[in-house]
């Protein structure tokens, strides 16, 4: 394995060397600390969900709720091995889990492909197991599709932004997109941490590039 000085390991592990499953799961408060919305299913009807991973999910989480049609946010571990993982073991990178964001939308206020081009210009795409300062396969960049519509606009969504990273002479896109297999809630102190902690740590840094989603360049 590929080591940084921190010693976090840079590849995904395998089910030989993961981290052992917890039987239970780190308890959390159901609602949303901003807005008393509901982050567990059962949720409105009407709504959809979305699951992103941009680095350190803090200020990534923070990024979503404030965005006008969704509905509630949550931070968790998703597109690993270790079920129910603690946010240490996540650090330690043998869980092959990802910080991402779990965002309730309402698609008749913001569609998937705008919360996409959020996403693509709110950080590095092209940085691998890293995000700024922050190393480690945790801080991948992830789209985690939960239907097979997700998928397909997170694939053409990618070239687009890549044209666009081109523009500016900037390099490949390493996003990992995949369908959600499962989403782990992270620990209660993670849960909407900028608003609880409004001079928390924010990592986020664009590239500078801009995103059009396509329905907007119709419009």
């Amino acid at each position: 394995m590929l080591f940084n000085l921190g010693k976090k390991p840079l590849e995904m592990p395998d089910e030989d060397n993961a981290l052992p499953h917890r039987d239970q799961a780190p308890p959390f408060n159901p609602r949303h600390f901003v807005n008393g919305n509901p982050i567990v299913d059962p949720v409105p009807g009407h709504l959809e969900k979305a699951v992103f991973g941009l680095g350190c999910f803090w200020g990534a989480e923070r990024l979503f709720w404030e965005l006008p049609g969704v509905y509630s946010t949550a931070v968790g571990y998703a597109g690993g091995i270790t079920r129910n993982p603690s946010y240490e073991d996540v650090c330690s990178g043998r869980t092959g889990h990802a910080e991402v964001v779990l965002v309730y939308f309402d698609p008749a206020q913001i569609s998937f492909e705008e919360l996409l081009a959020a996403f693509w210009e709110a950080h590095d795409p092209t940085q691998g197991m890293r995000q700024g300062a922050d190393i480690g396969t945790q801080y991948r960049s992830t789209i985690y599709a939960c239907n097979e519509q997700q998928q397909a606009q997170a694939e053409l969504s990618l070239a687009t932004f890549q044209a666009a990273l081109n523009e500016i002479g900037r390099g490949e896109i390493t996003t990992e997109i995949k369908p959600l297999d499962e989403f782990f809630y992270a620990e209660d102190y993670h849960q909407q941490y900028l608003a609880k902690n409004p001079a928390g740590y924010c990592g986020l840094a664009g590239t500078g590039a801009c995103y059009k989603p396509a329905t907007l360049q119709e419009a």
